[in-house]
This record gives C-alpha cells, structure tokens and sequence, in this order.
C-alpha cells in the first residue's frame, strides 16, 4: 500500500519541480493499545507506530523560501525563512510553518526547500496524522540539511508546534510516530519520557480500527472537565494518605477506604483512573508472555470503563464494543482515543476479518443511519529515509 503512495508522491514532485527529490521521508500515524486518558493522570501509554503514513518527497532549493505542496488537498504555500512566522487561516500550514518556527528559535540553521507529501493515514480518525504531519517535517529538514537533531527531541519539537498551532497536546503521539517500531509496543512514561520496549506479535488476530464516523462536540469541555475532577480527586487521596504522591502509587484498596470522602462521580473517574494505570502493565506482562487473550479482556475492561466510570464513550461506540463482546471470533475491543466518537480498536481471529466487517457494517447502518469504515493496521517502523 505504501509502495503506491511513494510512487505517486515522487512522480508528482518530479512534475512540479521537474527533479528528482534528495531525500523520500515516511512518517506514521499511531494507535494507543492500552492506557487511555492516564496520560495526563501520571499513567504509562503504550502506543505504537503504524503502517499508515504520510509520504513526504523533499530537495534543498539554494534560497531562503519553502515551497510546501499538499497533494491530497490540491494545495500549496510558500514560505519566506527570513520573515517572522505568523498563523494563518489554511489549518494544514499552520503545522509546518510551527515546526519552521520551532526550529529555528531552538538555533537550528537551514536554507530553504521544496517538499510535497501526501498520506494515506486516514484524516479525523484518531490515528493523529497532525504528529505525522509535524515530525516527517522535522526528520526531513534535520535529514536535508544534517542537523544533529536526537529523535526524542524531534518528537518534543513536534509537540511544541502543535502547541503553537493552538492545540495543548500531550507527547504521546509525536513521540510514538518517532520512535515507534515494528511489531513493539512502547511502554512510555509521559512525564519523565522513559520507555521501554515490548513485543506485539499478535500471532493469531489481526488489528483492525472500527471508524464510528461520529465526533460529538462533547469532547472539548468534557476532557478539560475530566482533568479537574482527576486533580481532585488526587487531592482527597493524598489529604488521607500523605505518602501517595501522584496515582501511580495509589492502590484500590487505599481509594475504596476513602469512596464515602469523595463525591460520587469524582470517585469514578479516579477509580477508572487507578485500575486503568494497572491494567496496562498487566497488558506488558500480557504481550511479553504471548498471552494475546488476556490482553483482549484487558481491553473489554478498560472500554466498561471508559464508557460507565470515566463516562467518555457514546451510544456509537458502546453497541460496537457489545456486538463485538457478543462475537466469538472478536477477543478484545474498546474505544480508542478521546472519545465521543472516533474509533474502535479490535483484536479479531485471523480469517474472519470479512465476516465480521460484513456483520458489523450491516449493524451498525441498520442501528445509526451510518456508513462505518474499517482500517487494518499492522504495528510499524516510527519515522524512516526511505
């Protein structure tokens, strides 16, 4: 799949600049297997690179503009390194003048280049091709002009340009298109930036991304409203036992003596919060010893979780989650991401892929009025030179 799409990027660089480009970047979008919204609870994620990318096509062009063309929005911008970078209203430029700006105010010296890309990664679908976007940028230049660049600072970089762009996100996603890697998951620890590696043969099952094709407006307030309770919550913990400095170190057994202290919902919310950062190593302990079943119940429990005590899914996601509950050659599902819509991360018996997406299709259309789509995924090589 991702030979055509190399295919068409050179040959349409070729035609626009009539060379052939120095440098072929691939750069991937990521799913996230276990460890939802404990990012910013002091939780491990364990994310993982995919076999989705954006493919960028670059050549140095011996001035001080960047000429940037998007193939798959038919758009392109220019871009002048010796003027002071300035957000525009074209969303997509914004990511690539933040990554120009990020660069160059952290002393990185480059000339200007011409650059086309284009992506296979599908759009809004959670598999956060803004990171994609943002980190092959930076792993292009730094491969053009040889800046000494390590990638755990190009994924910080990437980061940084997203916040410029306006949207406050956490490291995982840059830092999993980076440094991801084929058939391994990473460990990682969002606040101190240690990782560590484990296998992901899912030998057996195959990994395929159930598209609600919903995103409830929800999100936004709803996620901002979520930290607060979290933090409060964490407050009341640490009010009646002083050795718990973050809910890594809290046990259930210390949040069940204190639920009658806390409200109700706030009790919820850190509960999921406190079994979720549990359930994630059990998932490493899991995938080190093969035992792919018991990762699938892992992700049944945290999707129950997710859906009555962190209260992020919607009616969508749940019936996808219960059908799939319901079928036996599905061992393990859940919502992935945000919520309010979004996608489904499913691990389903190998050889009945077109049998389940065929039920579920029909189901979900005849329920919601809604085409769902379906992305098989493999666990990827985070970003590589071709």
């Amino acid at each position: 799949m991702n030979d055509i799409l190399i295919q068409n990027t050179t040959a349409f660089f070729e035609k626009s600049f009539g060379t052939k480009p120095e440098k072929i970047v691939l750069s991937p979008g990521r799913i996230n297997i276990i460890g939802e919204h404990i990012d910013y609870n002091d939780g491990y994620v364990l994310p993982a690179a995919i076999d989705k990318v954006i493919c960028f096509a670059l050549e140095k062009n011996n001035s001080k503009k960047s000429k940037i063309i998007a193939i798959d929005l038919n758009e392109q911008f220019e871009i002048d390194l010796t003027q002071e970078v300035k957000l525009s209203d074209i969303v997509w430029t914004n990511y690539i003048q933040g990554v120009i700006k990020q660069l160059q105010d952290n002393g990185f010296s480059f000339e200007g280049f011409n650059c086309v890309f284009s992506s296979n990664i599908p759009v809004g679908s959670g598999l956060s091709s803004s990171a994609a976007l943002e980190c092959g940028m930076i792993f292009g230049i730094q491969q053009l002009f040889d800046l000494k660049i390590e990638k755990v600072d190009i994924a910080l970089l990437g980061q940084k340009a997203e916040h410029w762009v306006g949207i406050n996100c956490g490291i995982m996603d840059q830092f999993s298109s980076v440094l991801g890697l084929e058939n391994k998951v990473i460990q990682l620890d969002c606040n101190t930036l240690g990782y560590h590696y484990h296998n992901a043969d899912f030998k057996d099952y195959s990994l395929v991304l159930f598209d609600s094709n919903v995103k409830h407006s929800l999100f936004t307030s709803e996620y901002n409203t979520r930290r607060i309770e979290c933090e409060q919550g964490l407050s009341i913990i640490k009010s009646h036992f002083p050795e718990v400095k973050s809910f890594r170190n809290c046990t259930e057994e210390q949040l069940l003596s204190i639920q009658d202290k806390m409200d109700e919902t706030v009790f919820k919310r850190v509960h999921y919060v406190v079994k979720e950062i549990n359930r994630v190593i059990k998932a490493c302990e899991a995938l080190d010893k093969g035992n792919i079943e018991e990762l699938g119940q892992l992700l049944f429990e945290t999707h129950y979780g997710l859906s009555q005590e962190y209260e992020v899914s919607c009616a969508e996601l749940d019936m996808l989650v219960d059908t799939a509950k319901a079928d036996n050659t599905i061992i393990g599902s859940r919502l992935m991401g945000g919520g309010f819509g979004g996608c489904t991360i499913n691990l389903i018996k190998k050889g009945h892929e077109n049998e389940v997406k065929s039920k579920f299709s029909n189901l979900y259309l005849n329920t919601f009025g809604i085409e769902l789509k379906f992305y098989d995924v493999k666990i990827s090589n985070g970003t590589t030179l071709l």
